[in-house]
């Protein structure tokens, strides 16, 4: 979806299927595009806001009392939390995003269900943004990418299998680059670890990441402990066993960038 929607609202000259009155990026962006201040005002940037963000590099161009008309008026700035949760800013961008999610997601997946898992994404981006929102309520700056969502896809991940090996998936952390198989809770241990020292004039939203993956790992641990309960109220002979999926064979495949990835087949199903 995410690839799809990408394709879908990057301009083409002046139209595109979700912007048709638009000749930019930027202006497609924030047309659909999450911003805090929007959410917390509950109304689409006025106009002197926008130009002050985009002419004047000015990230908290929020203001309340700013008389302007709004920039785009019919935008639903709540609906745009969602939105944002499929649109990129660039090639590089949905393709790391995409890698992690195809490494990463993939086994969650299997384990959720795809209807569970769909409820689980959207609802760890929409916790992912709020974070963001509430850490820079005053930003005009839009607020777009999968990586909040993914996150919390990485943190069930860790739950669910934190010994399992991540095989030949390159990691570039500037200047640190890992070209050798980790075990996952390494990985993202230091993945975590690692968005404390965001460069502040990246424009990396890296809130978003530090509380998509706590949610994912508290997620994962609720659900564990609630069939663990259900287990002890059933009757004796209809309990299963308690395996543990902390290993698993891996099976390498190209990734979608050409570097080869680990897909984690878990040999017990059991959580």
């Amino acid at each position: 979806a995410g690839v799809v929607v990408f394709v879908m609202v990057k301009p083409s000259g002046n139209t595109t299927v979700l912007c048709e009155r638009v000749d930019s990026d930027t202006a497609c962006t924030v047309e659909h595009a999450s911003i805090p201040c929007e959410v917390v005002r509950g109304r689409p940037l006025h106009e002197n806001e926008l130009h002050a963000t985009i002419d004047d590099n000015n990230g908290d161009a929020c203001n309340q009392k700013d008389s302007s008309p709004a920039a785009f008026p019919g935008k639903q700035v709540y609906l745009a939390l969602i939105v944002s949760m499929f649109l990129h800013a660039n090639l590089l961008h949905i393709g790391g995003n995409m890698l992690f999610f195809w490494v990463f997601g993939n086994n969650v997946e299997d384990r959720m269900g795809p209807w569970r898992f769909g409820a689980f994404y959207l609802v760890g981006g929409i916790v992912a943004s709020l974070g963001h929102i509430l850490a820079d309520p005053n930003s005009s700056v839009p607020v777009v990418g999968a990586s909040g969502a993914i996150a919390a896809g990485m943190g069930d991940y860790l739950v669910l299998y934190p010994r399992s090996r991540v095989p030949r998936l390159i990691i570039i952390v500037p200047p640190i680059v890992f070209f050798r198989p980790l075990r996952a809770w390494m990985l993202l241990g230091f993945w975590f670890l690692s968005q404390f020292i965001v460069d502040p004039g990246a424009q990396v939203a890296w809130v978003a990441h530090v509380i998509g993956l706590p949610l994912g790992v508290l997620i994962a641990v609720l659900i564990r402990l609630g069939r663990r309960v259900g287990r002890q109220r059933e009757p004796a002979h209809l309990q299963a066993g308690t395996g543990d999926a902390t290993d698993g064979a891996i099976a390498a495949g190209p990734g979608p960038t050409g570097t080869l990835t680990a897909r984690v087949t878990p040999r017990t199903p059991a959580p």
